[in-house]
């Protein structure tokens, strides 16, 4: 009789453990935490970098494969540079025409600057036949006066200075003209110089150019994913590669607003991950968001 009377209690306490059970397991699974932490759900992300042409190019080679760890400098994307490197050969040229010129300017100037000297002689040379011819004038005009000069030598004279005024009006258009000359010929050398720094600027373009199109990582990080591949054509700012600095990694979490409202930049966090539920990495909060988001996309 006594072992019927207690037997209907071994039912009841395998509910009342059940029972138990399940609040253990939800106290330590469910949404149940201490006073004072908050919990929330989200994705752990990394800063992600699109390694993209600066110049449009077909592409001659990727050098690295997804899933590659890349560091910050590497060579990760060549362009083909054939027509740039012809460009620079013209360039280099028109660099080697331009000093050229220079040289011949220079050379121009100097043999200006002689024909000047000689301008000038002349230009003396007639300034004395001038003197000598009016001075000779001058007496036949006196001699004309006392009938010692006939007419006939008296226009002579004249004659004679006349022609001298003439040659040095000559000679010093002459000396004018050589100093145009001279000045025309510093333009020529200005121009020339400034052709030259025209092919310099033009030859740093297009090796600037030629570097652009060895794409390298601008920091270490992993590729994720290749978007273009070799042989394609790409255009200025045409995504070839993605990378991912693993040394910029967040996480991103939503809590209601009382929660919310309560934590600040630089509160200690804990990350607990789906795959190693047992480890739990240390974090830090960078960003609280000031808007509240009834819908999160995340």
């Amino acid at each position: 009789m006594a072992g019927r009377k207690f037997r209907w209690l071994i039912p009841v306490l395998v509910a009342c453990a059940a029972v138990a059970g399940y609040f253990v397991w939800a106290s330590q699974n469910g949404d149940g935490v201490p006073e004072g932490f908050a919990l929330g759900n989200g994705r752990i992300e990394a800063v992600e970098i699109d390694v993209a042409a600066k110049t449009p190019g077909r592409i001659d080679a990727i050098l690295v494969r997804e899933g590659d760890f890349v560091t910050e400098g590497q060579d990760l994307v060549v362009l083909q540079t054939r027509r740039l490197r012809a460009a620079k050969r013209q360039a280099e040229a028109a660099l080697k025409q331009a000093e050229i010129a220079v040289e011949n300017a220079g050379t121009l100037i100097v043999q200006r600057e002689a024909e000047k000297r000689a301008a000038e002689a002349g230009l003396a040379q007639k300034q004395a036949v001038l003197d000598a011819a009016q001075k000779q004038f001058e007496r036949a005009k006196q001699l004309a006066t006392s009938s010692i000069l006939s007419q006939r030598a008296l226009d002579d004279d004249r004659a004679a200075a006349l022609g001298a005024q003439a040659g040095v009006s000559a000679a010093e258009a002459v000396l004018a003209a050589s100093d145009a000359a001279i000045r025309s010929a510093h333009a020529s050398v200005i121009g020339a110089q400034a052709a030259v720094e025209g092919a310099k600027a033009a030859i740093e373009v297009i090796e600037a150019q030629i570097e652009d199109s060895t794409l390298t990582a601008p920091r270490d990080g992993r590729v994720q994913y290749l978007i273009a591949r070799e042989g394609e054509i790409v255009a200025p700012g045409g995504r070839i590669l993605n990378l991912v600095d693993l040394a910029d990694v967040y996480m991103t979490f939503f809590l209601p607003t009382d929660q919310a409202g309560r934590i600040g930049i630089g509160n200690e966090a804990r990350i607990f991950l789906d795959v190693a539920p047992q480890l739990a990495i240390p974090a830090q909060v960078s960003f609280v968001a000031d808007v509240a988001q009834f819908t999160p996309k995340t």
